[in-house]
């Protein structure tokens, strides 16, 4: 049975569309990508009117502007978590970092739309703290190993460009295959997490 015609025998009450859509949402991106979502094939997707994504969200900005806050939460949840197992400052840092990745890996689709700027409305509410606290999230993880002196301050700012351009750009190396030449290739996923480490820990 096809997720549509599942969705055709469900019956969807008032109150839990908007979240049946949004899972929608995310289960299309993750499929089919950013470019794959339209209003429509969301409401096919959970046998809704073709007007019930508009009446929860106005527009596609606004249905991928609230599926991006749902992922920046996730996302932040992950790495706060992935810290929270670590006891010194460096290994919560390289945790943040492996759980950066890792969220990536698992939910690329989702992954991409959330730093597609120009697809969202950072002026929603959920959206915006929703990025707010990942972005504390790593950044806090950075702060934890600098003073609070000034120099110690332009430092840990540099340090959080360098460990997130660094993060950032590997998840999107791996989510694109440019790293492929580099990885075993029995072992791709595996592979790319132990390379990850090894970058970690390079001074």
């Amino acid at each position: 049975m096809t997720a549509l015609s599942r969705a055709m025998t469900k019956p969807y009450h008032h109150g839990d569309l908007r979240a049946a859509l949004l899972a929608a949402a995310e289960e299309i991106v993750n499929r089919d990508g950013v470019a794959g979502l339209t209003l429509r094939g969301v409401a096919r997707e959970v046998g809704a009117s073709h007007a019930a994504p508009k009446n929860h969200f106005d527009d596609l900005t606004g249905l991928l502007s609230e599926l991006a806050a749902i992922g920046f939460t996730r996302f932040a949840d992950s790495m706060a978590n992935a810290a929270a197992a670590e006891v010194s400052p460096r290994d919560k840092l390289n945790a943040t970092g492996r759980a950066y990745v890792l969220f990536a890996l698992a939910e690329p689709g989702l992954f991409q739309l959330m730093f597609r700027g120009e697809r969202l409305d950072k002026t929603r509410p959920a959206l915006n703290e929703a990025m707010t606290r990942a972005f504390s999230t790593l950044t806090g993880a950075v702060e934890a190993l600098h003073t609070d002196d000034p120099a110690a301050k332009r430092a840990a700012r540099a340090h959080a460009a360098r460990a997130w351009s660094m993060v950032h750009g590997y998840a999107i190396l791996l989510l694109d295959d440019r790293l492929n030449p580099l990885l075993d290739a029995g072992a791709p996923k595996a592979d790319a997490m132990a390379l990850l480490d090894d970058m970690l820990t390079l001074d």
